[in-house]
């Protein structure tokens, strides 16, 4: 055991993993001993223990040993004692960091085996497709020698394939494929089609950038609609003639943007309206959001193209084409009109689910990252979990430089290609990390000017990613990337690097989060490789721009530089890193507020898709459906004769019409009784209530009848939600203002949300009664008519 794998002073956790290592070694040679026969069958041995009623965690030590025996012999990897503590830590739910370079892939399938053995499927995600298929082909002969099955799902695979790969003990893909998997399944009317297992356990590869960069990104699903096009061309005209500080505002941290009076005043009279706020204003005032957001938020050649006359969005993580997506509730359109394209159809939001909130309806969830230290308050107060910093197997000999922070942007990148053309000349490799698309463009340009040969990597294939990000530490090679692009590939050393002082990382900017900017370093210098890194900035750099301007113009106007531009300052330092702090928690705030507001929707989802799976789950629809009528029956009371009036005023004419309506073949009299109060109402319309769905059960045993009125209450409930989703999002889009109102936004969005739902889900159920009513009511009228023969017959 080597000591340096432990802190000096750990608390008791670290013991018992420091206890259960010496076990799982002490295991090695009787391990070895096995046949491959011997070996696997341990999987047998444990599933009966497991069935015996033993827990995963007192099989533990013994099934890591198995792996690691089994990993030697299949793949020729031997999991270090760093790999097996990293796979102890997330089998206990918890976030293992660790180093690029030291096998987290080999990690994930320690605990990935173990949670496989309880059979109700583990969740293996990854950050991209590539890496999906990557490790399920990698690990696929590992399991299949453990009699472990292995699924792959993939975006474009059938649904039957997709199916068996959810049957599998362990299904590999990205967190999207997963989500949308959860809301198709939610949406479908043949439970036959749906393809997903109760959740039981996931386990996130690059933890951080699923759980944490994502984030900000809801999942969804959209239906085409056609486009107010000439509203979307007219908010694109107001909205040239907007200006900033002026007509609206923008809060450059969070990105928020709004209307000042003035904006308001000028939309209300280029429509002709008194008051923007109206009930009857809400579509235009979504619209002219729109338009602003489009605007001010998206740039073009930043966020988006303009390719083939079209709109395509840029991937601000990977500085990739995202072909075929688009964004929703007409912000895409918006769009379109400000480049004076051909409006095309609306996404409508049909079903839709946060990250987090997907995520937190797994009952065990782990992962592993290189980096999440910095975000483990979020990690903890929004999954739970907790990040344990895993040490290296080999000491990190990586040198990372003190920040160069120039005056201007135009200094900035002189500095950077006079560091390439220095570091480059004696043959060692040089990675240069840019945050767009646009910046990596500009970087290559001045590399070409400077004759320097490089790989340009944006816009292409992950495959083609992964490759060429592999081929970074040959030597002379200089290769620029967006900071995300190949992210799980290894950049292996090539001959004679290493005496030349490794991988050298270049950064061009600092990051929203000092995590992103550890990615980048931690490209060089793995498994004891030398390397370095620096970053050269300006305080021309956006997240200065951002976060920092009022300080900067402030205090940083003059500088002590060098001819270079290169700002002498010691203080700068914690400037920068304080301005990133900023960032940070700016970023965290944001997230926390996505996840604060998609909570009430999430409450309302858990119910509406509970009441989904009952229906088309059942084998008797009707009896779940038949216990509303009573609901409906209260509803009609409190209608038509609410106590606050006489019951002389009461509308019995039209509660007796509604309650025919609702409950066909029932003999129904009251509109000439003389009630006293409401009490002997509801009283006489229970007993009604009481015989109808005693008339109903004779149907129960009717499977066409049955299916008709299942499908009927599924299209009822599917069509109330996604009228739902969209109040709620016009509702979520008046939160903004009432912050300005000094009222609490959040909590007013879950009172009205609250209302809002209320009123939706009762009207979910009073549709469905009508419509069991719709269908049952000829076969009534067909079974008084065979009474009527009957009669004359004889």
């Amino acid at each position: 055991m080597k000591k340096k794998l432990f802190p000096d002073r750990r608390g008791r956790e670290w013991k018992t993993y420091e206890q259960e290592l010496r076990a799982i070694s002490r295991l090695e040679d009787a391990m070895t001993a096995l046949s491959d026969d011997e070996l696997r069958a341990k999987t047998s041995e444990f599933k009966t223990s497991l069935l015996d009623g033993k827990s995963i965690y007192d099989i533990r030590t013994e099934a890591f040993a198995v792996v690691r025996e089994a990993a030697r012999r299949v793949l020729g990897l031997r999991p270090y004692d760093v790999q097996l503590l990293g796979g102890l830590i997330m089998s206990d739910g918890h976030i293992a960091e660790m180093a690029t370079g030291e096998g987290k892939t080999l990690v994930a399938a320690l605990s990935g085996y173990l949670f496989a053995l309880e059979e109700k499927g583990v969740h293996m995600i990854t950050a991209n497709e590539y890496l999906a298929q990557r490790d399920y082909e990698l690990l696929s002969p590992l399991y299949d020698f453990l009699w472990i099955r292995t699924g792959l799902n993939m975006n474009q695979i059938s649904q039957s394939e997709k199916q068996a790969a959810y049957q599998a003990d362990l299904t590999y893909g990205t967190g999207t494929a997963f989500g949308f998997d959860y809301l198709r399944d939610h949406m479908t009317r043949d439970r036959k089609n749906q393809v997903q297992r109760p959740y039981h356990v996931a386990i996130i590869d690059e933890i951080d950038s699923v759980l944490i960069d994502e984030a900000k990104t809801p999942m969804i699903i959209a239906g085409k609609m056609e486009a107010h096009a000439n509203l979307h061309k007219l908010g694109a005209l107001v909205m040239r003639t907007f200006h900033k500080d002026v007509d609206y505002q923008l809060d450059p941290e969070s990105k928020a943007v709004h209307f000042t009076d003035q904006g308001i005043h000028k939309i209300e009279s280029a429509f002709d309206i008194e008051n923007l706020f109206e009930l009857e204003h809400q579509t235009l005032y979504h619209y002219m959001m729109q338009a602003v957001r489009a605007r001010v938020l998206f740039h073009k050649d930043k966020d988006y193209v303009v390719d083939e006359q079209q709109i395509k969005l840029i991937d601000t993580f990977t500085g990739r084409l995202m072909e075929g997506r688009t964004l929703s509730d007409g912000l895409h359109q918006a769009l379109e009109a400000k480049e004076g394209l051909a409006i095309t159809e609306e996404n409508k939001p049909q079903a839709s689910i946060t990250v987090q909130n997907f995520f937190r309806m797994y009952p065990r969830l782990t992962g592993m990252t290189g980096t999440a230290k910095t975000e483990e308050s979020e990690f903890q107060s929004v999954y739970g979990m907790n990040v344990w910093s895993v040490p290296t197997n080999e000491p990190v000999l990586r040198e990372d430089h003190l920040d160069q922070v120039y005056l201007t942007q135009a200094d900035k990148y002189r500095a950077i290609v006079r560091e390439v053309e220095t570091v480059n000349a004696s043959g060692q490799p040089v990675l240069i990390g840019t945050s767009s698309i646009l910046q990596s463009e500009y970087v290559s340009n001045l590399l070409q000017e400077a004759g320097i040969r490089h790989e340009l990597l944006n816009a292409k294939s992950v495959e083609q990613e992964a490759r060429l990000i592999s081929l970074a530490g040959q030597i002379g090679q200089v290769t620029i990337a967006t900071n995300m692009a190949g992210r799980g590939t290894d950049i292996v050393l090539g001959e004679g690097v290493a005496a030349l002082g490794g991988l050298h990382v270049i950064g061009t900017e600092r990051h929203e989060s000092r995590r992103i900017d550890n990615q980048l370093k931690g490209r060089a210098g793995r498994q004891g490789d030398p390397g370095s890194s620096r970053f050269l900035l300006s305080l021309e750099d956006e997240m200065f721009e951002r976060f920092g301007k009022t300080e900067r113009d402030r205090k940083w106007k003059a500088p002590k530089t060098n001819e270079d531009g290169l700002i002498l300052n010691k203080q700068i330092h914690a400037f920068i890193n304080t301005v990133q702090k900023i960032s940070e928690g700016t970023q965290a705030n944001i997230r926390a507020s996505i996840l604060k507001l998609d909570d009430v929707i999430h409450d309302q989802r858990t119910v509406v898709y509970g009441l989904r799976d009952q229906i088309l789950h059942a084998e008797n629809p009707i009896k779940i459906i038949a216990p509303m009528v009573l609901d409906y029956v209260n509803e009609l009371v409190q209608t038509y004769c609410p106590e606050t009036a006489a019951s002389e005023e009461w509308d019995l004419d039209k509660l007796e019409r509604d309650l025919k309506r609702a409950a066909p073949g029932i003999d129904i009299q009251i509109a000439q009784v003389d009630y006293e109060d409401q009490a002997e109402v509801i009283s006489d319309l229970h007993a009604l209530a009481e015989r109808y769905q005693g008339q109903i059960q004779t149907y129960e045993s009717r499977p066409e009848v049955q299916h008709k009125v299942a499908q009927g209450a599924l299209r009822v409930l599917d069509r109330h939600w996604i009228r739902h989703l969209e109040m709620m999002n016009r509702l979520k889009e008046g939160v903004g203002i009432r912050q300005y109102q000094q009222e609490d936004p959040v909590r007013l969005y879950q009172q009205d949300g609250f209302d809002l739902f209320k009123h939706t889900f009762h009207a979910i159920k009073r549709e469905m009664i009508l419509w069991m009513a719709d269908v049952l009511e000829p076969l009534e009228k067909s079974k008084e008519e065979t009474k009527h023969v009957r009669f004359f017959e004889s």
